[in-house]
C-alpha cells in the first residue's frame, strides 16, 4: 500500500512538472513572438521617422529653386505633419489604426512624388549636390521602409501561426494573445501604372 502511494505521488508530481513545463514553454513562446512583432513595429516607425526627418531639408532645398511651386511644397509639409501626428501603440495595433497610419504615410509618399516631378522642371535644382544627396537618402529610406514592412509582416506571420496552432490556440485566448494585423498593399497597387509619352 505504501509503495503504490509513493508511486502515485511520484507520477502526480511528474505530471505536474510536465504540465508546468509545457505551459511555461507555450506562454514564453507567445511572449517572445509578440515582442518580436512589437520590436519590428518600432523599426517600421523608425524608418518612417527617418523619411520624415529628411523632408524639411528637401523642401528647403527645393524652395530656393522653385519659389512659385508653393502649393506642392505646402502639400508635402501638410502631409508630413499628418503622417507624424499618427502614432500607434504596438499593443493596440489593429486593422483600423494601421489603415489610418498607412493612409497618412501613403499621402506623404504621394506628395513627395509630386515634389520630385516638380523638381524635374528645374535643371539647376537637379544639378544641386545637396538636392541630389537628399534625393538619394530619400530613395534609400523608401527601400528601408519596404524592407522593414516586409520584416514586420514576417514577424506577424510567425506570431499568428504560432498562436493559431494546436495546442497553443487553446491557451492564447486564455492568456490574452490575439492575432496581429499585417501591412497590406494599397488599393490600386496591383495594377501597373499607365505610362504615356
Amino acid at each position: 500500500m505504501k509503495k503504490s502511494l509513493v508511486i502515485t505521488a511520484v507520477v502526480v508530481v511528474l505530471l505536474f512538472f510536465m504540465g508546468y513545463s509545457f505551459l511555461k514553454s507555450t506562454y514564453n513562446g507567445m511572449v517572445e513572438r509578440e515582442e518580436n512583432v512589437r520590436s519590428q513595429w518600432s523599426q517600421v516607425e523608425n524608418v518612417y521617422q527617418r523619411r520624415s526627418d529628411l523632408i524639411p531639408n528637401l523642401v528647403n532645398t527645393v524652395k530656393g529653386y522653385a519659389k512659385h511651386e508653393q502649393t506642392t511644397l505646402t502639400a508635402v509639409i501638410d502631409a508630413r505633419a499628418k503622417a507624424t501626428s499618427i502614432n500607434i501603440n504596438p499593443d493596440k495595433l489593429d486593422a483600423s489604426s494601421l489603415k489610418k497610419y498607412q493612409q497618412a504615410q501613403g499621402e506623404l509618399s504621394s506628395a513627395l512624388g509630386r515634389l520630385m516631378v516638380v523638381s524635374e522642371q528645374y535643371p539647376d535644382l537637379k544639378a544641386n549636390q545637396n538636392f541630389l544627396d537628399l534625393q538619394a537618402q530619400l530613395e534609400g529610406t523608401e527601400n528601408r521602409i519596404t524592407t522593414e514592412r516586409m520584416r514586420f509582416n514576417q514577424m506577424t506571420q510567425d506570431y499568428n501561426k504560432y498562436i493559431r496552432k494546436f495546442p497553443q490556440n487553446m491557451f492564447a485566448g486564455m492568456f490574452g494573445f490575439s492575432q496581429k494585423v499585417y501591412f497590406e498593399a494599397e488599393k490600386g497597387a496591383e495594377k501597373a501604372p499607365e505610362v504615356k509619352f
